[in-house]
């Protein structure tokens, strides 16, 4: 008898990124069969990190198009994954976040009467312009969901909250954890993470302090990207920290960093690195400041403070942890907040040593064991699932 079929979708790096453990811990279930589909709603990018996990896809939709608008993108997913759905034909298909692939394919499965299963479920603003169109995705998915897989207890609360019935939801624990603790161990064992990365950067050689950047959300282009860019200026004068920025390929982005920060003393503009490498740069810097969701629950567990360049999150376990500062994109905020923490000892102590509220690393077995149990009741094996999160 053929065992169920679990269909998981990504199309971006953050979605590969936190799908990773649960794809190879689906993977080396024998009572279900797993098929990967990739949108590649992000290409390059996709890809790299698929490599660094050793995840070859079952289905390649190659969505990507230059310039292409959420309206194309969406439309494109919606036909792409109906054409899937008809001819895997999944017991359920497992999205994750709040990425326009998942929304769409959560939608085409709903069209599709097929069970949908969302990790990450439940994280919210109240706000649908922030981040703009996540909140929006993430509560379509919620909507049309059938299992929710929510990464904390605060998440689980919103679910409730909107109706969901308890029965639906676990608390697992954030993925991310999960293929962080993964990374962490091999850049440990690899010493060529970080000799390749010294070797093309040897700014990383000095005993500097290192303030590592990300941004490129949409509603943060033209005027907030400009106002951080014009901080990170400042904070590198001012401070003579070196200042590394991995600049997103979005053209937009591309444009504004290089046109503020092209020519700056110890500003370093680098392109998207791959996972390992970008582990071991978080490890290797001070602070982060970023306006990615991921990034707010990774640092913590490696004792690096995040200022999010963001008005509001949807992680509001991290601002009660007090792991990450909210600071927009106001460049006065942005200069007061990195100069603060990297000028008083006994602050950045406090705020480097809190506790992760973000899981133990063991948010795939979870979700597993629950699909096992859900999709192959008769032939459930006695091996002992992780205890829930309380």
């Amino acid at each position: 008898m053929t065992p169920p079929t679990i269909l998981l979708v990504i199309g971006t790096r953050p979605e590969a990124i936190k799908m990773a453990p649960v794809i190879h811990q689906l993977r080396r279930e024998p009572r279900l069969r797993t098929v990967v589909c990739v949108t590649a709603q992000h290409r390059q990018m996709l890809d790299q990190i698929l490599a660094n996990f050793e995840i070859q896809a079952d289905i390649d939709l190659d969505l990507m198009r230059t310039n292409q608008d959420l309206t194309r993108l969406t439309s494109n997913v919606l036909a792409g994954m109906a054409g899937v759905l008809a001819d895997v034909r999944p017991a359920c298909v497992l999205v994750h976040g709040d990425t326009t692939t998942a929304m769409a394919t959560a939608v085409a499965a709903f069209y599709a009467n097929v069970d949908i299963g969302h990790v990450e479920a439940g994280l919210r603003t109240g706000d649908l312009t922030q981040p703009w169109p996540e909140e929006f995705n993430r509560r379509v998915v919620d909507l049309v969901g059938t299992h929710y897989f929510a990464p904390t207890g605060r998440a689980q609360h919103n679910l409730l909250a909107e109706g969901v019935p308890g029965e639906s939801i676990l608390v697992t624990g954030n993925t991310v954890i999960d293929a962080l603790l993964i990374t962490l161990d091999y850049t440990r064992r690899h010493g060529g993470v970080a000799a390749s990365l010294q070797a093309r950067h040897p700014f990383l050689q000095r005993d500097e302090k290192l303030v590592l950047v990300t941004g490129h959300r949409r509603e943060n282009h033209e005027h907030g990207l400009a106002s951080l860019c014009h901080a990170l200026k400042r904070i590198a004068a001012d401070i003579g920290v070196q200042v590394v920025y991995s600049v997103h390929p979005n053209p937009n982005v591309q444009r504004i960093a290089a046109s503020v920060l092209a020519d700056v003393n110890n500003v370093h503009l680098i392109t998207p690195l791959d996972y390992p490498e970008f582990v071991w740069m978080m490890r290797r810097s001070s602070i982060i400041l970023t306006d990615s969701g991921g990034i707010q629950e990774e640092a913590p567990s490696l004792g690096k403070p995040v200022l999010v360049l963001r008005d509001v999150t949807e992680r509001p376990e991290a601002l009660e942890a007090g792991t990450v500062t909210l600071v927009g994109t106001d460049e006065g905020r942005i200069v007061s907040e990195c100069t603060r923490l990297l000028t008083d000892d006994a602050y950045y102590r406090d705020r480097s040593t809190r506790k992760n509220p973000f899981g133990d690393g063991r948010a795939s077995e979870r979700i597993v064991a629950f699909l096992r149990e859900r999709y192959a009741p008769q032939n459930c094996s006695a091996e002992p699932a992780a205890p829930a999160l309380s």
